[in-house]
């Protein structure tokens, strides 16, 4: 069995960090609290996210600034906390190890952010490979990142397992013919993605009841 990772809101709880890490920027940069654009772009890479914020701001907004102050927050928040870690990740991930699962993370972040994460939480060797948002062409919900994660495990889509939160995750995960499972966290499955996915869980340890109940399989 494979099993793709998303990360950010479905292994860590940071898009509620990046709600108040936009507030802080959109204040900064004089579009004012812009926290809900978090909503507007998840799953997205930064590049795709910046499109959406000229979208929304046009002219008002400046690329430049917005990760400044991104950043600034992020550091600054990250250098007092502890990353969040959502409920169940280690029952499911020490579950899947001793099922001698092949894991990846597929995650639309940079790599630096991605690694920090998954280092700072004690999780980083479960995981055999990392694709990042700042490694492929195309952003989520296209499928790249799925395809280039599938690739690296060296398993045929249909072999794998896709844990995804956002819309335009699992859309990614399905379009490159993966097996989509949600785990809703800051947005809730519409009709069309309920037609999709192969089931949807409250947290991740549900997910690993699933896979040990024999309620997902491939």
């Amino acid at each position: 069995m494979n099993v793709i990772f998303d990360m950010d809101g479905l292994m860590f709880d940071t898009e509620k960090v990046f709600v108040k890490a936009w507030d802080y920027a959109g204040e900064k940069i004089g579009v004012g609290k812009a926290g809900y654009m978090v909503c507007k772009t998840l799953g997205m890479n930064i590049t795709a996210s910046y499109h959406v914020w000229k979208e929304e701001f046009g002219d008002r907004y400046n690329q430049e600034e917005l990760r400044k102050c991104t950043k600034e927050f992020l550091k600054k928040y990250y250098d007092e906390n502890s990353v969040p870690v959502k409920p169940g990740l280690y029952v499911l991930l020490d579950y899947l190890k001793k099922s001698d699962c092949k894991m990846a993370v597929a995650s639309s972040s940079p790599r630096w952010e991605v690694e920090k994460h998954l280092t700072d939480a004690g999780v980083r060797d479960y995981f055999a490979e990392i694709v990042c948002g700042d490694m492929i062409e195309n952003s989520k919900p296209a499928p790249d990142i799925y395809l280039k994660a599938c690739e690296l495990l060296g398993a045929a889509p249909e072999e794998c397992f896709a844990l995804e939160d956002s819309k335009n995750g699992l859309l990614s995960a399905y379009r490159a013919g993966c097996i989509p499972v949600m785990v809703p966290d800051l947005w809730q499955p519409d009709e069309e993605i309920l037609q999709l996915i192969a089931g949807k869980y409250d947290d991740l340890e549900q997910v690993k009841d699933a896979f040990e109940s024999g309620g997902l399989s491939g």
